[in-house]
Formats: C-alpha cells, sequence, structure tokens
C-alpha cells in the first residue's frame, strides 16, 4: 500500500508544492519507507513509498522520465508486469528497476490510454505529460485503489485519502447530509457520485462501470473512453463440480 497527491493549476500559477507536501505528509501510514516530491510548472506531485516487489532506489517515486518527458505517482500493484516489460523491451524500451512501476510508466508512453486493458491488477496513478501539459488520472476497474479529487476554477488536487486531501486546505470540512445518511443506513456505503464532504468526489465513483474518466490538462477537459471486456472467461464447471 502507497500513497499519491498531486495539484495541476489551470490559472498559470505554478503549483502548490507545500499543500502537497502536508498532503502527502499525511499519507505517511500508507506508505512509511520512503517519500518523494516533483514540482514542474503547474503541475506538483507527492508520494509515500512502502516497498514490496524492487526494495530498490530505483523505483522509488514520483518517478521522472526525462528523456520521454514523463513523471509518475503510482499506488498499486500490476501483476503481469513482466509480460508487459517483456513486450515493451521487444518494442526497444530499456529498464533501470525491477518492479512494476517503471513498466506502468514507459507502457504509457508506448501505448498511452490503450494501455489499461492490458492491466492486470489493482491501481490508481497520475502521469503528467510535460511536453504536451496533460495529466492523466485512471483507477483499477473495480476501484480497489482509492482516489479522491477536490476541483476548484484555479485547480485539481487528489489523494489516496480524504483526510490527507483536507490537509492541502482550501477544502470544505461540510458534510454532504445526504451521503451521510447513505453512510450511516447503508453500513457505511457511500453510493456513487458522493462522498462524505460536500463536493469532494471519489474518482473511480463518480463513473460508471467500464470507464475511465481520467485526461485533464490545463483546460480542465475529462476525457472518457471504454474500456474493453477483460479476456478471461471463467470455464463452465461440469456436471459434480457444483458446490
Amino acid at each position: 500500500m502507497c500513497g499519491l497527491a498531486g495539484e495541476l493549476r489551470f490559472d498559470h500559477q505554478p503549483a502548490d508544492l507545500a499543500a502537497v507536501e502536508r498532503i502527502t505528509h499525511e499519507l505517511a501510514p500508507r506508505g512509511p519507507d520512503a517519500w518523494g516530491f516533483h514540482s514542474q510548472g503547474p503541475i506538483a506531485l507527492g508520494h509515500r513509498r512502502l516497498k514490496i516487489m524492487d526494495l530498490s532506489d530505483g523505483s522509488a517515486q514520483p518517478m521522472i522520465d526525462s528523456n520521454l518527458g514523463l513523471s509518475l505517482a503510482f499506488n498499486g500493484a500490476i501483476y503481469n508486469f513482466p509480460e508487459l516489460r517483456a513486450e515493451l523491451e521487444s518494442l526497444g524500451y530499456q529498464f533501470h528497476s525491477g518492479g512494476d512501476t517503471e513498466v506502468l510508466l514507459k507502457g504509457y508512453h508506448a501505448w498511452g490510454a490503450d494501455m489499461l486493458p492490458k492491466l492486470n491488477g489493482m491501481f490508481a496513478f497520475a502521469i503528467w505529460e510535460r511536453d504536451s501539459k496533460q495529466l492523466f488520472i485512471a483507477r483499477d476497474r473495480l476501484g480497489v485503489k482509492p482516489l479522491y479529487l477536490s476541483k476548484t476554477d484555479k485547480r485539481l488536487r487528489f489523494a489516496s485519502s480524504l483526510p490527507a486531501l483536507l490537509k492541502g486546505g482550501d477544502i470544505s470540512g461540510m458534510l454532504d447530509p445526504v451521503a451521510l445518511n447513505h453512510y450511516l443506513n447503508f453500513h457505511a456505503v457511500v453510493p456513487a457520485p458522493r462522498t462524505l464532504l460536500a463536493g469532494q468526489l471519489d474518482a473511480y465513483r463518480r463513473q460508471r462501470q467500464g470507464r475511465t474518466e481520467s485526461l485533464v490538462d490545463a483546460a480542465l477537459r475529462p476525457a472518457r473512453r471504454r474500456e474493453k471486456p477483460h479476456p478471461r472467461r471463467l470455464a463452465r464447471p461440469r456436471t459434480g463440480q457444483y458446490a
């Protein structure tokens, strides 16, 4: 379990790195092993790391590839990353770490949004495109890994938890009474598209299943894409196999 955070400005001002640092440090229980920050004009990314796959500093985050012009903050696990890595190596990509983070970064460079159907895993991540000034945000199909958004006319912020997002400031702590009613009556479940805080959005729950609203640029234009069905099918049990 790791934690990510970030801010994208829409008003031609530099991102508030201090706010992203406060948000990121609140995520320390999710990633006690290491932390890092990256700030570049309108974008700032933060990450708290729990070392699981690649324990070296080669998988430190935010991961920055200056040659590709990409920066990544990622929480989750890509189970089929060895297969994806082999496919990318056949395309000429070289790797300098042994985990799934670099595979995700270079997979996005190779395939763009078409990378998503290739991923077998649980994930929430943000990728900043330096040259196009675009931010790509995505979350796994089932929403296993959390990601929360807070949007104003001037900026977009995101974090792996709602309490962390509040640490950035400039967010109302007012409760959504309808969401609170749902929470109390549905055994701590808040149905889409609400969250307990008025105006704060769970980045997955506000989307229909099978869709990813994941591309945001400096003009805040969200782009939706329909995911392809997962190719795996369960074998039909034969007579006598039913439990």
